[in-house]
């Protein structure tokens, strides 16, 4: 095959699963024609290389976790989507983490071939509600749809305990994450062990053949996500999500957007 047959036959791979990974990294349920994005989330909190020495602060990851579920939180956070070592979309926002899902989220993606629009959303998911918007389009309008039941954000702390469930070998132990004290877990997860912790994702990649993901997570001393990376083979292709989150603090309240 040549160098031009080569390049084309990969775009088209990579535009092929663009819209499954959506699903990873999303959690909206968009109008028709509109990105489904979720699992909104902004700056990053610790992508930093892990540090080889000892790294002081260690605690107990499963103490750390049982600290999370008491203490709801909102998180900046960014999501890649990748195929084929190729980087598809970004997602990035703002959310409320361990409990009802609300918050603000925009998903940015280049074309994947020649005659595939680049995409621009923005998404608002209240308590009882979703909104989105394109942003490629000049004056696009927000478009309201109820929210539905499986409108959830993963539970993060529950893929945490997933792994721990493994046993020792999902236990990297100590290492830094952007000058953070974190643990990192590891290990691969069923597909049907995911259903409960995240159902639209289960929903989703199911449906396309994924049987299974290989999971790299980091967390901290109260149990929140640092860093989170889920890696899968998609309809033969290898595709991955990466995510950090960060500035931390009290749960906020979403509003449904004007004009």
């Amino acid at each position: 095959m040549n160098t031009f047959a080569m390049h084309r036959t990969t775009v088209c791979t990579v535009a092929a699963v663009a819209i499954a990974l959506t699903a990873l990294s999303g959690c909206t349920d968009a109008p028709a024609g509109a990105a489904a994005p979720a699992a909104p989330a902004a700056t990053p909190a610790g992508a930093a290389a892990s540090s080889a020495a000892p790294v002081a602060g260690a605690f107990d990851p499963e103490a750390a976790l049982a600290e999370a579920e008491k203490s709801p939180y909102a998180a900046s956070v960014k999501f890649t989507s990748e195929a084929a070592g190729q980087e598809i979309s970004t997602t990035t926002g703002r959310s409320n983490l361990g409990t009802l899902y609300t918050g603000r989220a925009e998903v940015r993606s280049a074309g994947g071939s020649p005659g595939a629009p680049a995409l621009w959303t923005e998404t608002v998911t209240t308590a009882d509600a979703n909104y989105v918007r394109n942003r490629a389009v000049a004056g696009g309008d927000w478009m309201k749809t109820p929210r539905s039941a499986g409108n959830n954000e993963a539970d993060y702390a529950g893929y945490a305990k997933l792994l721990l469930a493994a046993g020792p070998s999902a236990r990297k132990g100590m290492e830094d994450q952007g000058g953070t004290p974190a643990y990192h877990l590891t290990g691969h997860l069923g597909i049907d062990q995911v259903a409960s912790v995240d159902p639209r994702t289960h929903r989703s990649m199911k449906a396309k053949g994924v049987t299974g993901f290989d999971i790299d997570q980091w967390i901290d001393s109260q149990g929140r996500t640092l860093r989170f990376e889920q890696r899968m083979e998609l309809r033969g292709t290898p595709a991955a999500n990466k995510g950090t989150f960060g500035e931390f603090g009290p749960v906020e309240t979403f509003a449904a957007p004007t004009g």
